[in-house]
Formats: C-alpha cells, sequence, structure tokens
C-alpha cells in the first residue's frame, strides 16, 4: 500500500488489496499431475503455498511448497495437504489481515467468501508495508496493539455507543451475582455445618472463571480463522473438554492438598475435588461454546461472550460444588 499511513487505510477492505493469480490445485490430482499443472501455467510472483479446491471450487486444504516438491509423485493431494486451513473472510479489512499475521504467523492467507471459495490471496508484504507506513508516520501508539485491540473502531465509536454495547452484557454478571447469592441461601445449612466451605468458595470460582477466559481467548483466536459451524463447535468442544478435564484434575488436586493439610476435613476435602474438576470441565466447554454461539446469532462476541460465558461458569461451578456439600455433608 503506497500513501502515508492513516486509520482510514487499515479499514479498507481486503478484496483491494487480493493477489487473484494464486496457486490452485484440485483435490483430485496426483503429486505428479499438480506438478504438471504448475509448470504449464508458470504463474508469476513468489509460490509459498498450494491451495486445494474441491471440485466444487471451495477451500480443501492447503500444501507447503516444500512438501509438494518431496512427496512421491503417485500419491493424491489429499494424502498430502493439511485440511485445517486458516482463511480470511472475504468481509475483511485490512487491519482484520494484519491481526492474521500476527496471530498465526504465516506467510499468506487465503480469502474465501461465505460458502469457502476463494476469491484471492494475501500475503505478508501487506503487513510489513503497513507495519513500515506506521513507523514512517510515527504513531504513538503502539503497532501491535493497535491491531490487537483495533484501536480505529474505538476511536471511532462515541461513548454512548460504546455504552450501549457494553452495559446490556454486563446485567448478565448482576444476575449471576444475584443467582449466587440465591443459592448460597439455599444451602445455608451446609455452609453453616462446615464453615471451611464458604473459605474455599473465592478459589473453586476464581479457577472457574480463570478457564473460562482462556477458552473464550482461544475461541476468539479460531473464529478469526474460519466461519462457525456446529461440526467444528463439535469438534472445538471435544478437544476442549479433555483439556478442561485434565486442567480441572490437576487444579483440584493442588487445592484438595492444601485443603487436607490445612483443616483435615476429608469430606470437604472431597467436596472441593468434585466441584473444581466439574467446573472447570464446565467452563471450558462454555467457554469454547458462547463465542460460537454469539456470532451465530450475528453479535460481536468479543463484547456479549465474556459475560455470559463468566456468569454461566459462576452458577454451574456453585451449583456443583454446594450440591457435593449436600450430599457429601448429609
Amino acid at each position: 500500500m503506497t500513501g502515508p499511513f492513516s486509520v482510514r487505510n487499515l479499514q479498507e477492505p481486503i478484496t483491494q488489496h487480493l493477489r487473484r493469480d494464486f496457486n490452485m490445485l484440485l483435490s483430485r490430482q496426483t503429486v505428479a499431475e499438480a506438478l504438471t499443472t504448475i509448470r504449464e501455467r508458470q504463474l508469476p510472483g513468489r509460490i509459498v503455498y498450494f491451495y486445494v479446491l474441491d471440485d466444487a471450487g471451495r477451500l480443501a486444504g492447503v500444501v507447503p511448497t516444500r512438501r509438494l516438491l518431496l512427496s512421491p509423485l503417485d500419491k493424491h493431494i489429499t494424502e498430502i495437504m493439511d485440511q485445517n486451513v486458516i482463511a480470511i473472510p472475504h468481509t475483511a479489512t485490512v487491519l482484520d489481515a494484519c491481526e492474521f499475521f500476527t496471530m498465526h504467523r504465516l506467510l499468506a492467507f487465503p480469502v474465501v467468501d461465505e460458502s469457502r471459495h476463494m476469491v484471492g490471496v494475501v500475503d505478508v508484504e501487506l503487513y510489513t508495508e503497513e507495519l513500515e507506513d506506521i513507523e514512517r508516520s510515527q504513531q504513538s501508539n503502539d503497532v501491535f496493539q493497535l491491531i490487537g485491540i483495533q484501536l480505529a473502531q474505538a476511536q471511532q465509536a462515541s461513548h454512548y455507543q460504546v455504552f450501549r454495547n457494553r452495559f446490556p452484557w454486563l446485567l448478565c454478571n448482576v444476575a449471576a451475582g444475584t443467582m449466587a447469592a440465591f443459592l448460597a441461601g439455599l444451602f445455608e445449612g451446609e455452609l453453616q455445618r462446615a464453615v471451611a466451605l464458604a473459605l474455599f468458595i473465592p478459589v473453586v470460582l476464581a479457577l472457574a472463571e480463570s478457564v473460562t477466559v482462556q477458552s473464550i481467548s482461544l475461541a476468539l483466536q479460531s473464529l478469526h480463522a474460519e466461519r462457525p459451524s456446529l461440526k467444528s463447535l463439535f469438534l472445538k468442544l471435544r478437544r476442549e473438554s479433555v483439556n478442561g478435564l485434565l486442567l480441572g484434575i490437576a487444579v483440584a488436586g493442588i487445592v484438595g492438598l492444601v485443603s487436607i493439610l490445612w483443616l483435615g476435613q476429608f469430606r470437604v476435602t472431597l467436596c472441593i475435588l468434585f466441584a473444581i474438576t466439574g467446573g472447570v470441565l464446565a467452563s471450558a466447554i462454555v467457554g469454547t461454546a458462547m463465542p460460537h454461539a454469539v456470532r451465530l446469532l450475528q453479535r460481536d462476541p468479543r463484547v456479549a461472550a465474556g459475560p455470559i460465558a463468566l456468569a454461566m461458569a459462576d452458577i454451574i461451578t456453585l451449583w456443583l460444588y454446594l450440591n457435593c456439600a449436600r450430599w457429601l455433608l448429609a
């Protein structure tokens, strides 16, 4: 991109900066057929990745140049391609594309439409040009902060718009706090019989909230790379469930050890173990699912997903904790 840096440049559509002469292969080809196609086309420019399309013209995978050159000639492209392609939606801006380069550290990204049809490729030259323009402009804001949090959007929003976008979702936390107080009242008897339970409530909730935030962050990053779908959500939930279970067991063991050494109450320790394990597992699932659900509802997951997921994680974890207490201390 030429010309002096400005916020307006970063908000330009990425479709204005695409390379249309991208390196396309077909999923039904063998390596030998693909190499023949490449030689015949003699595409200009730098070749970094070969993008694989299915018979309907949709993006199916990507093959790095080195892998293509070193693979046996009789292998099919589908056997050597990577199906987990990180793609930029065609509705993205230059700033969105810069975020992709910052997060994923690749040399190029395919740009796709709503049906995953490729419309072009954007390579790292766009990113480096933007950095040089920002450097030359001697902006006071750090470039990576600018790219990471989309400062341009924040500058354009009025105080009222920011309030209107963020306040309704904070009501989720108000509702969650009220519900937590209500739950504590329902289980007042258990809390009076074992005062130690109340001592560990902040720890149990803090662990659940931390895992929720981690899962939300990972889910938001993945939403940059692909359109949300029920299939992709299921796969992410399955993977994050295992991660959440392992994290829950690990931190529950540490807190449980502290509990038994400090208080010496076996049933209270069991309650802590079960509640933290279940709460962290549930928090990982909620934190992964919520950004996808919010995006499917055409809302901004960066604003809405956090408060909703944290509220749900608090309620689920506290409910598990107090029910474990009722069961074990009965």
